[in-house]
């Protein structure tokens, strides 16, 4: 069974640049093979692992609500839309990506969403490692019939909307067909120490700061230059900060 690390947060916050450091870490450090699952509507984690994403389950499902009768003879439509399934996953030597993309239009998806949910349950079991970059609302996961998360990253910058945001995120947990094991913060975008009002807002809404990213140039010129994070120089004060999360988290979920 694979380990499961999400991370969530409201946007703009640097969710998905978390997710990619993360992702180099794993792959980096002997964690293959990982899935990542970029499961927001706002899909950019390929672009920030410099892959081109050409199509996703959202145009899976919508090709296929458009008509329904387009099976090729013969085939059932299990098989089918598992073999679309297939195509658009986007295998690397150390990881694949699984690109969501867009949310349901009109009608009812249910048929489509329990064969693609089953066929993603199915998938993971192939992996070591499950990243899954989630929206706020925590969609997919709140959709998968396992309901297990092992460690849920909350991903904030040095704002308290965002810090709020994380609150919300962490009160709707309850209500989630999920059991997430293990929850903390982490600090994006912050200055070398945090402020009192930052501080007392987190002691409030009960989550652990796992870390603090500091501002890193270096990030700001790879995505100009459109380079994938997963060569960044591994003395980046953002992968710094990332390496020591993922070996903290490691430790704590028993993989090391």
């Amino acid at each position: 069974m694979s380990k499961i690390i999400a991370l969530a947060g409201k946007g703009g916050v640097g969710k998905t640049t978390v997710a990619s450091l993360v992702l180099r870490y794993l792959s980096k450090n002997g964690c293959s093979p990982v899935l990542a699952v970029d499961a927001d509507p706002n899909s950019n984690l390929g672009e920030t692992l410099g892959m081109e994403v050409v199509k996703t389950v959202g145009d899976i499902r919508e090709d296929f609500m458009k008509d329904p009768q387009g099976v090729p003879s013969g085939m059932d439509k299990i098989v089918y839309l598992e073999m679309l399934m297939n195509q658009v996953l986007m295998e690397r030597k150390e990881f694949d990506l699984l690109v969501m993309g867009r949310q349901e239009g009109q009608g009812c998806y249910c048929m489509v969403n329990n064969i693609l949910n089953r066929f993603s349950e199915e998938l993971e079991k192939n992996y070591k490692y499950l990243l899954v970059d989630n929206e706020a609302g925590m969609e997919h996961l709140s959709r998968r019939t396992s309901g297990k998360v092992d460690m849920l990253i909350l991903v904030s910058d040095y704002a308290l909307r965002g810090l709020r945001a994380v609150g919300r995120i962490n009160e709707m947990l309850g209500s989630l067909k999920l059991t997430v094991s293990r929850v903390g913060l982490v600090v994006n975008r912050a200055p070398a120490v945090l402020g009192k009002a930052f501080l007392d807002e987190a002691e409030k809404i009960g989550v652990q700061i796992l870390c603090t990213i500091p501002n890193d140039d270096i990030l700001l010129e790879f995505d100009m230059e459109r380079k994938s994070l997963l060569d960044l120089p591994d003395d980046s004060p953002a992968v710094i900060a990332v390496d020591g999360l993922m070996e903290k988290i490691l430790r704590t979920i028993g993989e090391k």
